[in-house]
């Protein structure tokens, strides 16, 4: 018992060294993104802001990867060539029409945006029309429904809605009666 040798605490089991190296990854980091790697890579990249059903699929058939190919399975060469990919989407010849950045309007190029450039081109878009107090501008100022949907019964979220009470002073008045409008 003299001769052995303490082992060390961050020391594995020689079986258990190879699993180590074996397991699969549970998150995978794309574009400063934590992408999930254990499903399907159309489903993982849908994880990211401004990828779509549609962008998806498109980039996983330009990358000539199998639908049922998850990001674990890749290698980190593959990985890279991704993330390439991703960051010049209006290069791989996708329709013009699955892009989200058409004819931007200071450069007037196709482009398509990812994660924190969209939220910051649709911030200053949104700023842009208040700016120049457009129809549009305008409805954002005021919270109100900006595509035309109808407001007469719906989006009154955070706004007093329905009868006010009464204040104890009005109370002891006599209500005035309404004129009817109707036939007599």
């Amino acid at each position: 018992m003299a001769d052995e040798k303490p082992k060390k605490v961050n020391e594995a089991p020689k079986g258990k060294q190879k699993e180590a190296k074996e397991e699969r990854r549970n998150l995978v980091r794309l574009l400063k993104k934590d992408l999930p790697a254990d499903i399907p890579i159309e489903r993982s990249l849908r994880g990211m802001s401004g990828i779509s059903y549609s962008m998806a699929r498109a980039i996983r058939i330009k990358s000539g990867l199998s639908p049922e190919t998850k990001l674990s399975d890749l290698n980190e060469t593959e990985l890279k060539d991704l993330e390439k990919m991703l960051e010049d989407i209006p290069s791989l010849n996708i329709p013009t029409w699955l892009l989200n950045r058409r004819k931007d309007f200071a450069t007037g190029i196709d482009n398509h945006l990812l994660e924190s450039d969209l939220m910051f081109s649709v911030r200053e878009d949104v700023s842009r029309m208040k700016k120049i107090r457009s129809y549009r501008g305008i409805r954002h100022m005021f919270g109100l429904k900006v595509r035309g949907q109808r407001t007469r019964s719906t989006g009154r979220k955070n706004r007093t809605v329905g009868v006010r009470k009464k204040k104890k002073g009005a109370a002891a008045q006599p209500a005035q009666p309404k004129p009817s409008g109707g036939k007599k």
